[in-house]
């Protein structure tokens, strides 16, 4: 079963911070640096976890902790959608 896949454009500097928020909750995800020189983060969720991570996130976007973050096919299952 694949997980959720979500990626987020973050504040660099807070990337550590975002990643805590997270692991304090009980891993509701498990998150990756994408692309570094542009500070794209990827989440994978799964789905029972998925009410949690979006109510986190809205609450780091809210916060300026995130700039953005959106839903996207899993990039482990669909490779052929990504130049990665």
């Amino acid at each position: 079963m694949y997980c959720e896949y979500y990626q987020a454009h973050v504040k660099a500097k807070e990337t550590w911070f975002i990643g805590g928020v997270f692991r304090n909750q009980d891993y509701v995800t498990f998150d990756r640096t994408l692309d570094g020189t542009n500070d794209i983060i990827e989440y994978f969720v799964p789905a029972c976890q998925e009410e949690n991570f979006l109510h986190l996130m809205n609450y780091m976007v809210r916060t300026g902790y995130v700039f953005t973050f959106k839903k996207m096919p899993n990039r482990l299952q669909y490779p052929e959608l990504y130049n990665i």
